[in-house]
C-alpha cells in the first residue's frame, strides 16, 4: 500500500509519535554537541595564551528546540535563515549532522583557520546564508533580502525552477533593543515584505541582566502595527494539560503574573524552590494540589519549564500552520530557559557561563555519552542509526538547494571597455555629482552597448535620490514597488521635474531617511547573485557625512562580501553653506580601513567616467569587492586631456610628471583641485622640476604597497607598487606637500614608502557654515596654504 503523500509535498506521512521521537532525539544531540563543542575548545584544547575562549553554552540550549523544529521539519531548500549569533555552535552541530560540516572542523570552534563563534558567509562556507554577530542587522538583512527576492522575481530574473523561499531569523529577545530593527520594520511595511520569519528566542535574559517584565506586550503591538502577524508561543504541550485539569487556571495565571526575575531564579533553583512558591501562594486551592503532589522534584521542574519554545510538537504545530497561512510576514515569539537542559539554567549570569569538568561529567553521564565518543554523530540516543540516517537525508532541507549548493552562481553581466565622459557645458564647468548624475541617465538610456548593464542596474537612496544627482535616472527607468502606483502629479498634469511612478519594474528602490536600510539593502542587493541566482549591480547614493550613521550596517555588508556601488555626496568641507553637521571628516579614512571596499575621490569627470565603468566591473569579479565613489558639488574646470584608465584605477598619476631628482611635490585630491594647480602654477616659477600628483584613491595606492611590502619580506624580485614607481622620481630627500578636503592622515602615510617628508593639508575638526573661500582659508587649503606648506617644506630640505 502506497504511503500518503504529504500536503506540502515534501515526503511521505509517516507515523507522528515516531517523528515526535526522532526529532527530540535530534534536539538532544544539538544541545550535547553544541555544549561539547564549546567545552573542548574551553577546557581540552590547548590554550597558549591564558584567554578565556568561550562560546555562550547557555544561548545556544536555549534555541536548540526552535532550531531542530525549523531545521528538520520545516525549512526547505530554498529558505535563508539568519542564526542567532550566539547559536553558531547549534547551527555548526546542524551542519555536521547533515553531512555538511566535518567532525575536525567542529573541534576548530574559535580557532584560527577553524569554524567561526558566529556563523560567517565567509569564512564558514556556503552553508551560512546570512553572517551574524553584529547584534539586529543579520535579522533585519532578512526583510531586504525578501525584498530583493521579491525585485528578482517580478523582473523575470529568478532562476528557472528556483521557487521563492522563506527568510527566516532566529533572534536573541535582546537584539530587539538594536534600533535598526525597528527602522527595517517600517521600510518593510512601507515595501510590503513577504516571505519572513523572525522566531525570537525570548529567554528573558540579555548579556547583563534580565529583560523588563511584560516588555514583549509593547513588541507584539510593534510588529502588528508593522503589518506583521504575530504568533506567541508560551508553553508546551505538559502545561496546557496542566492548565485544562480543574483549577489549572489558576497556575496558568499565577505564571503569567511571575515576574521575569523570579522565573528565571526558580528554575535555576528547581522543583524544590518552585513547589514551595506555588504552594505559599495557590496551595490552598485543591486542584493545584492535585497537579503539583505527585510529581517529583525533577517532574515539577520539567513541567514549570515547558514552554513553548522548547515543546516541539507545539513549535512544529505553529510553524506548519503558518506555512499554510500564506506569506505574511510573521514574528513568532517563542517562550524559552536560557540554559535550557545545562546546569546553570535560569541563573541571570549564565550568558558567558562554561559548565565545569565536573558539570561537564554528569552531563554527559545524563546523556548516556561514552567517553571517547563525545563526537560521534549518533552517541546516546539508544535509536538505530540507520533509522537515524534515514530520517536526516528525507528532511526537506537535506536536499540540495542547485548544483553548486547553497551558494549559487551567476554570469557576469558584461561591462563595454570605455564610458564616455559626460558632455559639458560650455563653460567646462562641472561637478562631480553632476557628472555622476549625467553618466547614469545615459546608462539609464539603454542605448547600444550599455543595455545589458542598464538592465541590472538597481539604484537606492535614503530620501536624498534628488539631491545626489540620481532624479535623471529614476525619470528613465521607474521606482520599484510590488503594486502599481501612478504618479498623482503628473496624472495631474502638475508641472514637476521629477516622475515617481512606481511598478514591478522600475529599477530604483526609494527609502526613508535611515542609512542603516540603505546599507543592509545595498548587502542584500549585493548578494542577489549568491542568494538568488541573479547578478544585479547595485548604486546606493548617500550624503557622504552620514555614511557614519549607517556604518556599522556598511561594515556588515562588506564583512559578507556583498558587491554593490556606494556614492557619497556632498563631500568635505566644499559642501560650504551646509555648515558642520553636513560637512564630513573623517570619510576618507573609514575608506582606507574597510575590508572588501575600494574607495575613490576622482577630481574630474572623465576620473569619474573610467571610475564608475570599473566599479561595474569590478563588483563582479571573484577578486572584486564593493566600491565607493566619494564626491563633490564644486563644479571645476574640467582639463583636455588623455587619462590612462589603469593609472586611475590604480589610485594615482602624475598630472604634472616631476623632473628626476625634484626636490619637491604637490599632491592632491578631489574638489581642491583648483586650489592645488593654482600653487603649483606658482611653485614651478621657482621649483621648474616639481610635479602635480592627482591621488583618485589613497585607499588603492596604500592597500597596493603594503601587499608588496608583504611580499617584499617573503623574497625579492616584486615589482614595486605604484605608490613606488610614482614617487621614485623624487629625490630622497624630496618634500610632498598633500592636500584634500578630509582628514590628512590619509595621506601622511606616504612619508614611509620612499623616506620623503610629506606635509599634509587637510581637515580635522569641525565645519562651519561659509562660502568655499572662507572655509578653505580657514582650514588652510587655499592657494596660499599650499604655497606656506612649499616654502616651509623646502626650507627644511
Amino acid at each position: 500500500m502506497n504511503a500518503t503523500p504529504d500536503p506540502r509535498g515534501l515526503r511521505p506521512a509517516e507515523d507522528p509519535t515516531r517523528r515526535l521521537k526522532l526529532l527530540r532525539a535530534v534536539e538532544r544531540k544539538l544541545l550535547w554537541l553544541s555544549a561539547w563543542t564549546i567545552h573542548n575548545a574551553n577546557h581540552i584544547r590547548p590554550n597558549r595564551d591564558g584567554l578565556k575562549v568561550g562560546g555562550h553554552q547557555a544561548s545556544s540550549a536555549s534555541v536548540a528546540a526552535i532550531m531542530t523544529a525549523l531545521y528538520f521539519d520545516i525549512l526547505r531548500p530554498q529558505d535563508r535563515v539568519a542564526v542567532k549569533p550566539h547559536a553558531g555552535p547549534v547551527f555548526h552541530a546542524i551542519n555536521y549532522l547533515l553531512g555538511r560540516q566535518t567532525r575536525e572542523k567542529l573541534a576548530t570552534l574559535r580557532q584560527f583557520g577553524g569554524i567561526q563563534p558566529y556563523p560567517s558567509r565567509i569564512k564558514d562556507g556556503p552553508e551560512v546564508d546570512f553572517s551574524t554577530g553584529s547584534v539586529g542587522l543579520g535579522v533585519a538583512l532578512t526583510s531586504f533580502a525578501s525584498l530583493v527576492q521579491d525585485y528578482v522575481h517580478l523582473h523575470g530574473l529568478a532562476r528557472e525552477g528556483m521557487p521563492r523561499g522563506r527568510h527566516v531569523a532566529i533572534v536573541g529577545d535582546a537584539e530587539l533593543d538594536e534600533g535598526n530593527i525597528y527602522e527595517a520594520l517600517l521600510e518593510g511595511w512601507k515595501h510590503d515584505i513577504r516571505d519572513v520569519w523572525w522566531v525570537i528566542d525570548y529567554n528573558r535574559q540579555s548579556l547583563d541582566s534580565v529583560v523588563p517584565d511584560r516588555l514583549f506586550g509593547r513588541i507584539e503591538g510593534l510588529f502588528r502595527d508593522m503589518g506583521w502577524n504575530v504568533v506567541t508561543l508560551k508553553y508546551g504541550r505538559k502545561l496546557e494539560a496542566a492548565f485544562a485539569r480543574p483549577d489549572g487556571e489558576h497556575l496558568r495565571r499565577w505564571i503569567d503574573d511571575c515576574p521575569n526575575s523570579l522565573y528565571s531564579a526558580l528554575t535555576f533553583q528547581g522543583g524544590t524552590a518552585w513547589r514551595s512558591a506555588i504552594l505559599a501562594e495557590l496551595g490552598r486551592i485543591p486542584g493545584i494540589r492535585a497537579i503539583i503532589d505527585p510529581l517529583d522534584d525533577a517532574e515539577l521542574g520539567a513541567l514549570m519549564t515547558n514552554l513553548g519554545g522548547h515543546d516541539i510538537e507545539t513549535l512544529c504545530e505553529a510553524f506548519r500552520a503558518q506555512e499554510a497561512a500564506g506569506d505574511q510576514p510573521t514574528c513568532f515569539i517563542a517562550y524559552t530557559v536560557k540554559g535550557m537542559g545545562l546546569p546553570f539554567a535560569g541563573h541571570k549570569d549564565n550568558h558567558a557561563g562554561l559548565m565545569t569538568r565536573e558539570q561537564m561529567e554528569a552531563f554527559r553521564a545524563e546523556l548516556n555519552i561514552r567517553e571517547g565518543h563525545e563526537w560521534d554523530r549518533f552517541e546516546g540516543l539508544g535509536l538505530p542509526e540507520a533509522e537515524l540516517e534515514a530520517f536526516l537525508r528525507e528532511i526537506p532541507f537535506a536536499a540540495p538547494l542547485a548544483p553548486e549548493g547553497r551558494s549559487l552562481v551567476a554570469p557576469p553581466v558584461p561591462v563595454p571597455p570605455l564610458l564616455p565622459a559626460p558632455r559639458l557645458p560650455p563653460s567646462r564647468m562641472l561637478s562631480t555629482q553632476a557628472g555622476f548624475g549625467e553618466l547614469m541617465a545615459e546608462i539609464g538610456r539603454g542605448q547600444k552597448e550599455w543595455s545589458a548593464v542598464a538592465s541590472r542596474v538597481v539604484t537606492t537612496s535614503p530620501d536624498v535620490t534628488v539631491s545626489t544627482s540620481l532624479g535623471p535616472w529614476v525619470n528613465r527607468r521607474g521606482i520599484f514597488d510590488r503594486h502599481l502606483k501612478n504618479d498623482v502629479f503628473r496624472d495631474a498634469k502638475l508641472a514637476s521635474a521629477q516622475r515617481w511612478g512606481m511598478s514591478p519594474k522600475g529599477q530604483h528602490v526609494e527609502l526613508g531617511i535611515a542609512e542603516q536600510n540603505l546599507f543592509l539593502v545595498l548587502g542584500a542587493l549585493g548578494l542577489a547573485d549568491r542568494m538568488h541566482g541573479a547578478r544585479l549591480l547595485p548604486v546606493g547614493t548617500v550624503y557622504d557625512p552620514f555614511v557614519n550613521r549607517g556604518l556599522d550596517a556598511l561594515i556588515y555588508a562588506c564583512y559578507q562580501d556583498a558587491r554593490f556601488l556606494l556614492v557619497s555626496t556632498p563631500s568635505g568641507l566644499t559642501l560650504a553653506p551646509e555648515g558642520g553637521q553636513h560637512q564630513s571628516v573623517n570619510t576618507p579614512l573609514i575608506g582606507m580601513a574597510q575590508d572588501r571596499l575600494a574607495a575613490y575621490e576622482p577630481a574630474h569627470a572623465d576620473e569619474l567616467a573610467i571610475l564608475l565603468r570599473h566599479a561595474f566591473h569590478h563588483m563582479q569579479q571573484p577578486d572584486g569587492s564593493a566600491v565607493w565613489l566619494r564626491l563633490s558639488t564644486r563644479s571645476i574646470a574640467q582639463p583636455e586631456r588623455r587619462l590612462d584608465p589603469q593609472a586611475v584605477i590604480a589610485g594615482g598619476y602624475w598630472a604634472v610628471p616631476p623632473a628626476e631628482g625634484a626636490r619637491i611635490a604637490i599632491a592632491y585630491q578631489g574638489p581642491v583641485a583648483p586650489e592645488a594647480l593654482a600653487a603649483f602654477e606658482e611653485l614651478r616659477a621657482e621649483e621648474p622640476g616639481a610635479g602635480l600628483l592627482a591621488i583618485t584613491s589613497p585607499d588603492r595606492l596604500h592597500a597596493e604597497w603594503l601587499k608588496a611590502r608583504r611580499a617584499a619580506r617573503r623574497g625579492p624580485g616584486n615589482p614595486p607598487s605604484t605608490i613606488e614607481a610614482l614617487l621614485a622620481p623624487l629625490a630622497r630627500d624630496a618634500a610632498i606637500v598633500s592636500v584634500l578636503d578630509g582628514h590628512p592622515a590619509a595621506h601622511a602615510w606616504m612619508g614611509a614608502v620612499h623616506g620623503h617628508r610629506v606635509v599634509p593639508l587637510g581637515v580635522d575638526r569641525f565645519g562651519q557654515a561659509g562660502d568655499i573661500p572662507d572655509l578653505y582659508r580657514e582650514y588652510e587649503l587655499d592657494r596660499e596654504a599650499i604655497l606656506d606648506a612649499c616654502a616651509q617644506a623646502l626650507l627644511g630640505h
